[in-house]
Parts: C-alpha cells; structure tokens; sequence
C-alpha cells in the first residue's frame, strides 16, 4: 500500500504542472492505462479466440443437424470441438480478472485514513472541486449541483455514453455470432441468460462509480472506455 501510494504521489508531482490540484486524479488514469497496456496481448488473445470461435460456426451448425434431438450430446460435441480446435469460450475473461486487483488496490488506497502508521496524504487530492477519497453520497452533501456533484454528474455522462455505445457494439457482436441452440431452438444451457444479460454489463459501471471512492471510480470509467474502444477495434 505504501509504495502504492508513493507511486501515485510520484505520477502526481510530475503531472502536476499540467494538472494542478487535479494532477493526482490525471495520475491514476495514466495508471489505469498502463494496467490496461499491459494487458493488450491478453485482449488481442481474446480477440484471436473470438474470431476462431466465429470460424467454427459451420462446424457447429453441422454438429446442430446431426446431434439436434439430444441436447447433452449436442453440447459435448461441440465443447469437443472447441478443445480439439484449441479455442476457449472463456479466453474473452482473462483480462478482466486481472485487472481486478489494482481496482481493489485503489479502493483500499483511498478508503483508508492511514498508510503505513502514517496519515493518508492521498486524500487531500481532489478532482476539481470533488475529494478523490470521497464518494457520491458525499458529493450530493454539498448539492447535486454544487462543484463535486457536477464533476460526478460528467462522469455520469461519459459512463452513460460509453455504456450506450458498448450496448449497441455487444448487440451486433452477437447477432453475426449467435450462440448454439441445442434442440428445440433453445440456447444451450447457462448460455440463454449471459445472452440477455451481457449487452447490459456497461450500465452497471453507473453502480459501481456511484458507490466507490472517486479515485476507484476514475480507474473504472477510464478502464471501462477503453475496454469498448478496444472492442471496436480489435473485432471490427
């Protein structure tokens, strides 16, 4: 944690000439973008592996016609043949997960009130005219339109437009991929709801930078637009 937060106090002095007061905040969006720089092969890895799984769409739909009236074979074919192929339905997770730590980093970094048996210095930055240790409900304190409530109001925004555009990217993504139904036309078990529910997964990050602190919230919506814009293009 300490030298954590040692780095975060370093990025912030060379920044702030650019910055000013907000030079900390500034400092951990370069973080989140070297964290997700670092994790680019991975994604270009998942990217591969979805493009490999659009390939074996024949493959599969000749395995629907021969195994269409016993579901539980149906499945076991085609996990088969995604094995022999080398291609995970999983590999697309990969990246997430390992950003899962320096998020809980952050959210550890600014929600404690010590360091190392030290106060934490980090929690006099601000974001503009919001604390990067304080959160939403703190925000409203002071007005929904006073100066941090304005400041989560943008982040609002550019997370509602971020999340509209990864809606409509998932939405065309799995229409030009669609899943295997087993027999009956259903989905194949388990698969029915992630469909549902996977366009939506954007609009959750609204929840998640409402309730966290303001410096986690930043590493969420700057790792959250960077995750659709590298979507686009990397399954274009």
């Amino acid at each position: 944690m300490s030298v954590f937060a040692n780095l975060v106090e370093q990025l912030a002095d060379l920044l702030q000439p650019l910055f000013g007061a907000s030079a900390a905040a500034a400092a951990i969006v370069l973080f989140t973008a070297l964290v997700r720089l670092l994790v680019h092969p991975l994604s270009r890895a998942a990217a591969r592996g979805q493009k490999a799984r659009t390939a074996l769409q024949p493959k599969i739909a000749e395995l629907r016609k021969k195994h269409g009236k016993n579901p539980e074979k149906l499945q076991r074919a085609v996990l088969e043949l995604h094995a022999e192929e080398k291609v995970s339905p999983l590999a697309g997770c990969l990246p997430g997960l390992l950003q899962v730590p320096a998020f809980f980093l952050l959210y550890h970094l600014f929600s404690s009130d010590t360091i190392g048996g030290e106060a934490n210095a980090l929690l006099g930055h601000q974001l503009l005219a919001a604390p990067l240790g304080g959160r939403w409900v703190d925000a409203l304190q002071g007005g929904a339109f006073g100066g941090a409530g304005l400041v989560y109001a943008g982040l609002f925004v550019i997370v509602a437009g971020v999340a509209a555009f990864s809606f409509r990217l998932s939405k065309r993504m799995m229409a030009a991929n669609p899943s295997v139904p087993a027999a009956g036309g259903e989905q194949m078990a388990g698969l029915g709801a992630v469909t549902k529910v996977m366009p939506f997964m954007s609009f959750f990050t609204l929840v998640t930078v409402a309730v966290v602190p303001l410096a986690a919230a930043l590493y969420v919506v700057t790792s959250t637009t960077w995750s659709v814009v590298e979507r686009a293009v990397l399954y274009r």
